[in-house]
């Protein structure tokens, strides 16, 4: 089992910056990949960015390109997503998972943490 917990989600206004934090424990070394996901109300869940844990290699969204950087740190074993320039479209639920390999795919991502509240007002 890998556990994921995120920190630092909040209320921002737009133009705005919020850093979201992700802590991994358990049996990391089934997840290979983090990567951060983000649900707005009534919407599907959707990829935002993903990291490997060992190349350093990262993926991102284009609606998310230029704006938000995805990071790691091994020794502390957390991830961090830097969001700058936030949108009132970037309103949603942000979510950390671990997977084996680089995918877009939520069902690619067998751990989830519990998610934590973004909210850009305008």
């Amino acid at each position: 089992q890998v556990q994921l917990v995120e920190s630092g989600g909040g209320l921002v206004q737009a133009g705005g910056s919020l850093r979201l934090s992700c802590a991994r424990s358990g049996r990391t070394f089934s997840s290979s990949v983090m990567g951060w996901f983000r649900q707005a109300p009534g919407q599907e869940r959707e990829f935002v960015a993903a990291i490997s844990w060992t190349g350093g290699g990262t993926d991102y969204a284009d609606s998310v390109k230029g704006r938000f950087t995805i990071s790691r740190d091994n020794a502390q074993n957390t991830v961090a997503l830097q969001m700058n320039s936030l949108k009132p479209g970037d309103t949603a639920v942000y979510y950390c998972a671990a997977a084996r390999s680089f995918t877009r795919r939520t069902l690619g991502y067998a751990y989830w943490g519990q998610g934590t509240q973004v909210t850009v007002s305008s």
